[in-house]
């Protein structure tokens, strides 16, 4: 399996779900979480974070008011509801950096973006789980825009990243993915569906939507 994978651009939470059912009725250990934008009226008043699991809760909304003597986390018209976000997500890294036995995990994090990376317990988890053997994440990182975010920089930046633009991928050590005839079948296969000219110039492993 890839080492590390992280898709950026239009539809990657799809893809990510997409992913994630396929490697589980294969057989391969799954667990983490993906984002959700939550409607009322026809309006997007948030965003839900939800476990592989199936457990879900709030991570951001419009117009939230903070806990008392805490300080307010907000993007743009989103306040951002630590106590919950932090809650679901750890747990589910945690488990991954401490799981043992044999053959490799698959971690799903969807997204290490602007409102998850106001949690430094959150920062020092995902550093941790780059960091155990065995352990492959699947995740998602925002299009660069505005000012950089760190660890986002910091996964881009690694000597053993290479980075695709939208809507291509982030991943660790391409020639370990030729090892993931599963997960590159499924990412090929989705790409092919939503656009199938390619393009010459673009080069595989894989595509995205």
């Amino acid at each position: 399996l890839v080492r590390e994978c992280f898709l950026m651009g239009v539809g990657k939470t799809t893809l990510i779900q997409k992913a994630s059912e396929v490697l589980k009725s294969s057989g391969v250990p799954v667990d983490g979480f993906y984002t959700e934008e939550v409607r009322q009226g026809g309006r997007r008043i948030g965003f839900d974070v939800v476990t592989l699991s199936g457990t879900r809760g709030p991570l951001s909304r419009v117009g939230l008011e903070p806990p008392p003597g805490k300080r307010e986390c907000r993007v743009g018209q989103y306040v951002v509801d630590m106590t919950s976000f932090e809650q679901l997500a750890l747990p589910v890294l945690r488990n991954a950096d401490c799981s043992s036995g044999p053959g490799q995990r698959v971690c799903v994090i969807d997204e290490i973006g602007k409102m998850e990376l106001f949690s430094q317990p959150f920062i020092q988890a995902v550093r941790q789980t780059l960091s155990t053997p065995g352990t492959i994440i699947l995740g998602t990182i925002p299009v660069p825009k505005g000012k950089p975010l760190a660890l986002v920089e910091e996964i881009r930046n690694r000597k053993d990243v290479k980075v695709f633009n939208s809507p291509y991928c982030v991943m660790e050590d391409q020639s370990k993915f030729s090892n993931c005839k599963l997960l590159q079948s499924l990412l090929n296969s989705e790409w092919t569906k939503r656009a199938p000219v390619v393009p010459t110039s673009v080069l595989p492993p894989f595509y995205l939507r």
